[in-house]
């Protein structure tokens, strides 16, 4: 089964870019961070690279996380790696995140029902480029790792989350939004999606629509939650997880 879907019976701690708060995003020492944090999952993004590989990146350029400049998919794995993401540290692979991380389990134990492995909420982020074959290269990457129970797939965009569905099935996939985007999910078909999971933005969430969702299987996952008040008030909702830059103050806040 996958480990997303079990019924965890206190809310899911996961690291917003890895522990972003303390070092740079995206990155391996950021997410190996998160971890010793005691996070329970961490939460990145992932871009197709011009000769083809997965890397971890959310913009669309490499100007805002490194000392370089152009786009992601008109970068070489190569000219990518000779870039500084930040205090030294490279753009990471797919691969190398699941070579350094798959086989870890959350490094503070607590009241979970049973120990957990790491988990992984993969941020499909091709929004300027559909089409690119990202969604297919991600599921090829999970495949050769063997690791499937232990991920689950996160889009703004419909259309990636129904390649996903029919690339893999099974996975558990979750529709991010916010009223700036997509005015909450209205207009929106998400029922042919067989989603898994809501992430909305934590100020569009209240008891009764994370009571609903629930009532209906489908989790909630907020974004992005940094103030300790707004993170309890979040656990008061009832929330399935929480997305943060510091693991290591959700924890404080929330045990």
């Amino acid at each position: 089964m996958n480990h997303w879907l079990r019924n965890h019976p206190r809310v899911l701690v996961l690291g917003h870019r890895g522990a972003c708060a303390h070092y740079p995003e995206n990155t391996l020492g950021s997410l190996n961070l998160a971890h010793a944090q005691g996070a329970h999952g961490i939460e990145f993004d992932v871009k197709r690279c011009a000769t083809g590989e997965v890397v971890l990146m959310h913009d669309v350029d490499v100007q805002r996380t490194t000392n370089g400049t152009g786009k992601v998919h008109e970068l070489t794995l190569a000219q990518l790696r000779a870039l500084d993401a930040g205090q030294g540290e490279q753009i990471p692979t797919l691969d190398e995140v699941f070579d350094q991380l798959g086989g870890l389990a959350p490094a503070i134990f607590d009241a979970l029902s049973e120990p957990l492995p790491f988990l992984f909420n993969i941020e499909v982020t091709n929004y300027e480029t559909q089409g690119d074959g990202l969604e297919a290269a991600v599921v090829d990457v999970i495949r050769r790792h063997s690791i499937s129970s232990q991920v689950m797939f996160s889009s703004f965009s419909p259309a990636t989350l129904k390649l996903l569905l029919g690339l893999e099935p099974g996975l558990p996939r979750g529709f991010l939004y916010h009223q700036q985007f997509h005015n909450g999910f209205h207009g929106i078909d998400l029922s042919a999606l067989k989603l898994s999971f809501r992430h909305p933005h934590y100020s569009m969430v209240t008891p009764e629509i994370v009571a609903n969702h629930k009532a209906e299987g489908i989790g909630v996952q907020v974004w992005t939650v940094n103030e300790p008040a707004d993170m309890m008030r979040m656990a008061a909702c009832g929330v399935t997880g929480i997305m943060g830059d510091s693991p290591k103050t959700m924890r404080k806040t929330l045990r």
